[in-house]
């Protein structure tokens, strides 16, 4: 293999151990850069072996696979979410381990007003929701206030009590660490996109 670090090394062996990869996979793997996608936080928990969560493993950026090569600033919304659609099983693995999907164009009622939430999905190691909205500009304010909505109506009206409190995941195709600066709530994370 062509690594050299060690704590990167022990990434890929306990991934391969608790997954099951094939070298097919593994190789696959490394070659994205998985463990280089993850943030710091995450990768100190892993070393000093601490309790992670569902946000932990969620790379940046994520990587959606598209068969055709497509300008990447010429797509909407929509074909984004056709392109996760089309590799739902390659979309899931970049979000992390334990991930099942519960339905896309989501619909919720909110007072008298419908609402579809972009990508629904449930991480069974977790125990939690996970709502995905798709952007294809920067972060603004506004995303954060509608998957917030989006969360507490997860957390209300579908979650169970015995299960953790839904995350919200906002997929944009650039990140606004400014932004996200004053977002208090740690159950929001924003992720860029990038296509291949």
């Amino acid at each position: 293999m062509p690594l050299k670090d060690v704590d990167i090394i022990n990434y890929y062996i306990n991934i391969s151990i608790s997954q099951n990869l094939s070298r097919n996979e593994l190789r696959r793997r490394i070659k994205s850069k998985e463990y280089e996608r993850l943030d710091d936080k995450t990768k100190n928990k892993l070393i000093k072996k601490e309790e992670t969560n569902v946000s932990d493993f969620i790379k940046n950026p994520i990587v959606i696979k598209s068969k055709n090569k497509i300008d990447i600033n010429k797509v909407s919304e929509k074909l984004l979410k056709e392109l996760i659609l089309e590799n739902i099983d390659d979309f899931m693995h970049e979000l992390g381990d334990g991930f099942a999907y519960i339905g896309n164009e989501y619909k919720i009622k909110i007072g008298n007003e419908y609402h579809r939430i972009d990508l629904l999905l449930f991480n069974y190691i977790y125990n939690s929701f996970v709502v995905i909205e798709l952007k294809v500009t920067e972060l603004k304010p506004s995303y954060i206030g509608q998957i917030m909505e989006y969360i507490n109506y997860v957390d209300k009206n579908i979650k169970l009590d015995t299960q953790d409190k839904t995350i919200g995941v906002i997929i944009v195709k650039k990140e606004n660490k400014f932004v996200m600066e004053y977002v208090t709530d740690k159950r929001i994370l924003s992720k860029e996109y990038i296509l291949r």
